[in-house]
């Protein structure tokens, strides 16, 4: 193998895989490798997966084909294939079968043994290792980026929850939570490079240190990382309804870099589809919580994932979500059509929702989150608000484009100079997914 190696990693997912995606990243560059966007120039290419939904599988696997013209073109390439898809009970056969030309199929809790798996792979070995248990967490950090403004930082891994839908807790295994002293090590290691914002990822923050044997919670780590010099916004993702606490939601509202901004997937407005999801809380309990926020921090900025067409569900069902939509008034919602995920319960439910009336469940609901979004934003017109400058716009490289606190998209004109610093940007115009405003 040559001296300079050069490693594409491919990511796909939520932002816990391309978390994941940056770590397995660091262990090659500490395996030699240098980091490019070339595939043409790569050694290895890492493709780390997605399982969520059927569309992402599909799109993944599309890709892994198209990597077999790369390795008939270059044989010592090496391809390997990471994540949650891998990680899926059974699956590993089935994919070894459709992508033979793959040298190296590693699962979620196989992060430890990566470097090893590596250098069998660049002996020529076939390589296929799927633990279904996780070990102890690998603290591994990311050297950070020199200048790098935003970065997500894991603070737990796995979930406990086991909603009837989804896959996480089958491929991501038990909720485990990292220490304090190393996340907030990480964060000020990241501060000192130039970043300014984090967002604290886990698949349900809100259950943080709950099997630590001291009384610490996410609040209280939130309380710590507003105190770290230099930072300037922290966001946090996802918040399980069931566990979003008073306390929580009173350090939000107290801190001054946590971002007013809280994602609170409901899923479905009708308790009886609540149920049968799994999800531990009632309608009327989640709008409590929205209650307590609006009460603390009346400007917070609240989004949602909503899924349509789950087994059972009614059009009465479905009433009750564009109920929920039009009471709560979501900044913006994920909006999906429920999709069969092998291995879950809710696949084997009687009662499942046509095709057809899930495009049109769906329709409807975005035209009404459209409305939602739309006058959300209108409502900020004429206000001075603060906005992070993230660097040019993708869509006109003239102008400057940054997120507000509530993590609304706004574009302005501005000297590219102020990229990376907080400035008050007077808002013009609105649409249902972007504001446009002027520094002052």
């Amino acid at each position: 193998m040559k001296n300079n190696k050069k490693v594409v990693t491919l990511v796909y997912g939520c932002q816990m895989s391309e978390r994941d995606a940056v770590t397995l990243t660091e262990i090659t560059k500490r395996c030699g490798y240098t980091h490019t966007l070339d595939l043409n120039a790569a050694d290895l290419v890492i493709v780390n997966t997605c399982c969520v939904r059927e569309s992402a599988e599909n799109r993944i696997l599309g890709k892994i084909g198209e990597l077999k013209k790369l390795k008939d073109r270059n044989i010592n390439v090496k391809i390997a294939v990471t994540g949650c898809m891998v990680q899926q009970p059974g699956a590993l056969e089935r994919l070894q079968k459709r992508a033979p030309h793959v040298d190296l199929w590693a699962g979620t809790h196989n992060l430890h043994d990566f470097s090893a798996l590596i250098h069998k792979v660049e002996q020529g070995e076939k390589v296929a290792e799927v633990w279904q248990e996780p070990k102890a967490i690998l603290e591994i950090t990311p050297f950070a980026e020199q200048g790098k403004l935003q970065a997500n930082v894991n603070i737990m891994y796995g979930c406990d929850n086991f909603c009837s839908y989804c896959i996480v807790p089958h491929v991501r295994g038990r909720e485990r939570s990292r220490k304090p002293e190393e996340i907030l090590q990480e964060i000020e290691s990241l501060v000192s490079r130039g970043c300014r914002e984090v967002t604290l990822l886990g698949q349900n923050v809100n259950s943080y240190g709950k099997e630590f044997s001291t009384a610490y919670d996410f609040a209280d780590l939130l309380h710590q990382v507003d105190q770290i010099a230099l930072l300037s916004r922290i966001r946090f993702i996802t918040s399980h309804p069931k566990d979003l606490s008073n306390k929580l939601i009173e350090t939000v509202a107290e801190g001054k870099k946590l971002c007013e901004h809280f994602h609170l997937p409901i899923q479905s407005g009708s308790n009886f589809i609540l149920e049968r999801m799994n999800r531990k809380y009632t309608r009327e309990y989640y709008l409590n919580r929205i209650q307590k926020i609006r009460e603390l921090i009346p400007n917070a900025s609240i989004t949602t994932d909503i899924i349509v067409g789950f087994p059972g569900e009614s059009e009465e069902d479905f009433e009750q979500t564009l109920a929920i939509m039009n009471q709560v008034h979501f900044s913006q919602a994920f909006t999906f059509m429920f999709s069969k995920r092998s291995g879950t319960p809710a696949a084997k439910m009687e009662n499942q929702i046509p095709l057809e009336v899930k495009k049109r469940r769906l329709q409807e609901l975005m035209s009404v989150q459209n409305q939602e979004s739309l006058e959300w934003r209108q409502h900020m017109i004429g206000k001075m608000i603060e906005v992070l400058v993230e660097g040019p716009s993708k869509t006109n490289s003239k102008r400057l484009t940054g997120r507000t606190r509530g993590n609304e998209l706004i574009v302005f004109n501005g000297n590219p100079e102020i990229i990376g610093t907080l400035v008050n940007v007077r808002i013009n115009e609105a649409g249902a997914w972007t504001l446009i405003g002027v520094v002052e």
